[in-house]
């Protein structure tokens, strides 16, 4: 499912896919990324990638690939 990300949305983390490589998956747990944690858009590059999200008090950017493998639900939209 392609997601149409926007700037002010907030997003909950519902689960990490299967298919996350071991490292990739310790990475984004040791960056704050696990179910329940929630984050909110603050910017997107001009073309589309990566994406900047504020989770707790810090800043951080994904890309679009790496933020398909989260399952999210939408909490504001």
């Amino acid at each position: 499912m392609t997601q149409n990300y926007k700037v002010g949305q907030v997003y909950k983390i519902r689960r990490l896919a299967k298919a996350i490589d071991k490292s990739f998956r310790s990475k984004l747990l040791s960056m704050g990324l696990m179910p329940g944690t929630q984050f909110q858009i603050v910017s997107i590059a001009p073309f589309g990638d990566p994406i900047q999200m504020r989770v707790h008090d810090f800043a951080l950017s994904l890309r679009k690939k790496e933020l398909a493998l989260l399952e999210l639900e939408l909490l504001q939209p």
